[in-house]
């Protein structure tokens, strides 16, 4: 790690992190590289390294950030509400999603490369905000829906976070791929981040 304050430490780490956020707009996981990165940024490339070690950790520590954020707007539903109906909470959980398409798309990614090659450390890091969004979750259920069992809970947990994994692709097409389903006659009907997950969880809930 270089010297400097940790102030400076933590602004450069945000400058590659956000670099690498505007790359993965237009590029795929797989098309960027170290040397992209560093194009963007306003130090040398070489000096990426001091940070981070690999592509896949500059990605863990994006997606880390989306959890993070997504996690503030689930403490939110919990502070700012006494009370949700099941089908007000599935609306909140939905409204909260739909707002994070990035996060979604990494977990669209192939992650298990992104751990994979990351040091243990930063790793640990990602997986308490990986956590802390089961955690939350876990306290909405809790508060508004507090008549559901344990056993629940957990089944509500496993299923719909792995159903977090299909929602990207389902959502987010291209015209290339639109076509391929229009030629293949696959009569498929596209539906929102939105309209996916709130469906999810109202079944989940027992709230259709």
């Amino acid at each position: 790690m270089p010297k400097g304050s940790p102030e400076l430490t933590a602004a450069r780490k945000e400058e590659i992190i956000n670099a690498c956020e505007q790359l993965y707009k237009t590029m795929s996981f797989k098309e960027i590289t170290l040397k992209e990165i560093g194009a963007v940024t306003s130090f040398t490339r070489t000096s990426i390294y001091n940070y981070f070690q690999t592509k896949e950790e500059i990605f863990l520590a994006l997606f880390e950030r989306e959890y993070d954020r997504w996690n503030e707007r689930l403490a939110a539903v919990l502070d700012n509400n006494d009370s949700l109906t099941r089908k007000e909470l599935a609306e909140k959980i939905a409204e909260s999603l739909s707002e994070r398409v990035q996060l979604l798309k990494l977990l669209s990614t192939n992650h298990f490369d992104m751990e994979a090659n990351s040091r243990q450390e930063l790793l640990v890091s990602f997986k308490k905000s990986y956590g802390a969004s089961m955690g939350n979750i876990c306290r909405l259920l809790d508060k508004f829906v507090p008549e559901m069992s344990v056993t629940k809970k957990q089944d509500f947990i496993y299923r719909f976070f792995p159903f977090m994994f299909g929602i990207y692709p389902y959502t987010y097409v291209t015209d290339k791929q639109r076509t391929a389903m229009e030629e293949a006659g696959v009569d498929y009907v596209y539906r929102s981040v939105y309209e996916l997950t709130l469906n999810c969880i109202l079944g989940l809930l027992g709230a259709e």
